[in-house]
């Protein structure tokens, strides 16, 4: 009996890669929307494999595309969590009009 590639898996995988890749060099949304991509193509990857698991190989495919996708969602959402904090610093700064403390 002949394996079959397991639809999906390669997908995730490459969305995995792609949300750390435009995270890190582009911007945090488009790395978190590939890895949004990539767990949901992840999640179909590992039903239908459960359901026939003898059926399919590149079951590892899936697993790395998820670790790699919830990666690239950790890194887009301190991305976020940085760019808040720099402009809220940016806005307290200039509501208070003490402009000395850009020049300390």
């Amino acid at each position: 009996m002949t394996q079959e590639q397991l639809p999906g898996a390669s997908n995730a995988l490459t969305m995995g890669i792609l949300s750390i890749v435009l995270t890190i060099f582009c911007c945090g949304p488009f790395g978190a929307i590939f890895s949004f991509i990539g767990l949901s193509s992840a999640k179909s990857a590992e039903k239908l494999h459960m359901q026939e698991p003898n059926r399919y190989t590149g079951y590892e495919n899936a697993k790395t595309g998820r670790l790699l996708s919830y990666i690239g969602l950790g890194l887009a959402i301190i991305l976020l969590v940085l760019t808040i904090i720099y402009f809220g610093v940016i806005i307290a700064i200039l509501s208070t009009g003490d402009w000395d403390a850009i020049n300390r």
